[in-house]
């Protein structure tokens, strides 16, 4: 059972599979003042982390790294290319289509998404205790110009796929190799 649904942003069309849910779509805009947000948000945690290590200079990047593993889960993603078409990949298991938010220009994509997790307290006391990061933001500049008008979303058993057309013009232009 396959259906169409058109969205609110340049008419992207999201394929609906059994069991699969609907990524929203937002302006990239909105993207860029959430990866602001996810970028104050670790420098944060990394000045408190620097302040823990009492302030000991040289460690930057070790807290930055920090803090943002702390902050963000990560998003392995495979971007693959046919005659007419760019398709991407991308892993994000815990996440549902309504966590998600993309952002389609002609040579960029833009995935986002925050999942809530709600846990019971037990009247016990903690004595370790690891936090999965719930929040990813990843952006791609695209290697050609694809059609968003035409571009196709889903997401089904923790990976999300874009099948994303390639621009008539992209399509018609192949570079021929020179024999020498």
């Amino acid at each position: 059972m396959k259906e169409q649904l058109l969205s609110k942003n340049r008419d992207l069309q999201i394929t609906r599979h059994p069991q699969a849910s609907r990524p929203e779509l937002a302006d990239f805009d909105e993207l860029f003042d959430h990866a602001q947000e996810l970028h104050d948000s670790i420098a944060k945690r990394a000045y408190e982390l620097f302040e823990h290590d009492g302030h000991e200079p040289g460690r930057d990047l070790e807290h930055w790294l920090n803090a943002e593993k702390e902050t963000l889960h990560p998003v392995a993603v495979e971007l693959m290319e046919s005659d007419d078409a760019l398709t991407l990949r991308a892993e994000v298991p815990g996440f549902r289509g309504e966590d998600l938010k993309l952002s389609v220009e002609p040579r960029r994509l833009a995935i986002s998404g925050k999942r809530e997790t709600h846990e019971e307290k037990e009247s016990r006391r903690t004595i370790y205790q690891e936090r999965l990061s719930n929040q990813i933001c990843r952006s791609l500049e695209l290697p050609i110009e694809i059609d968003p008008s035409q571009t196709k979303a889903a997401i089904q058993d923790g990976v999300l796929e874009i099948s994303m057309p390639k621009a008539p013009r992209a399509r018609q232009l192949h570079v021929a190799g020179r024999a020498q």
